[in-house]
Formats: structure tokens, C-alpha cells, sequence
């Protein structure tokens, strides 16, 4: 069973992360930190025009929490803070509640469909979710003022 979740693909992803470091100047930071097992993820980014324009991350995860850093980084650029929204509670209800994977531009993500049967994995999965859309509310907020 633990081939299955840490199948080829979601290594190949946690091996290859990019974007990786901090951003120079974002508009917006947040970190999440999984206090199950100490997974932590900062997000950097830049909005334009409500749109994410440019993101950096700081990944200190297990394989798990990497392969979703990774795809997110591959991913994120051009994404509004409504999709990221309705990303993460179509992650967290795939994961949680056996609800379909995203389509579209976030397809990728359905790899890692199989962390949905350990649930002592969920939270180092979903931390890149949480800490993208809560930098990118704050650089909302932010642009507003």
C-alpha cells in the first residue's frame, strides 16, 4: 500500500520541485506547518491584476508535502484567488472524502489521489493549498488598501 502512495510519480515530482527559495520582494508571505509531523511550507508571491504573476516557496516536507509544493509551483502562475479557493476544497474533499481530483489546469494534482486512504498524511498534502491561498487573500487585501 505504501508503494501505491509513494508511486513513481509523486517521487518524480518531490525530486524536481521548482521555484524553490524566497521571493525578493512579494506581495504577500504565509507559512503552514502540519503539527503532526512538522511539514512546513512558506509561500511567496506577486499578484497582478488578481492574478498570481509570481510565486517562490520555501519546502521543508516530507516526499508527500513536496510532490504538492511542486505541482503547485508548476501550476499556480495565472491562477486567480478564486480558483485557488475552489483547489482547495476540491484537494481536501478528494483526500478526505473520496470527491474526484481536479480537471483542468490543476489535473496533475489527481496523483495524488492515493494519500486520500492515509489520513496521517492529509495535512502535509494540503499545506501548500492552505498557505497559496492565504498569501494570495493577503496580497489581495493588501492591493486593496
Amino acid at each position: 500500500m505504501l508503494s501505491d502512495l509513494y508511486n513513481e510519480k509523486i517521487l518524480a515530482h518531490a525530486a524536481n520541485i521548482p521555484r524553490l527559495g524566497r521571493l525578493d520582494n512579494p506581495d504577500a508571505s504565509a507559512t503552514h506547518r502540519s503539527r503532526l509531523c512538522g511539514s512546513q511550507v512558506t509561500v511567496d508571491l506577486v499578484m497582478r491584476d488578481g492574478r498570481v504573476a509570481d510565486f517562490a516557496h520555501d519546502v521543508k516536507a516530507c516526499a508527500l508535502g513536496q510532490a504538492s509544493s511542486a505541482i503547485m509551483a508548476q501550476t499556480v502562475i495565472g491562477a486567480t484567488t478564486e480558483e485557488l479557493e475552489a483547489l482547495l476544497a476540491t484537494m481536501t474533499a478528494m483526500l478526505k472524502e473520496g470527491g474526484p481530483p481536479p480537471e483542468g489546469k490543476f489535473a496533475e494534482f489527481a496523483c495524488l489521489a492515493p494519500v486520500a486512504e492515509h489520513k496521517s498524511r492529509h495535512a502535509s498534502t494540503l499545506l501548500t493549498f492552505g498557505a497559496t491561498l492565504e498569501a494570495a487573500k493577503q496580497a489581495a487585501l493588501h492591493q486593496a488598501a
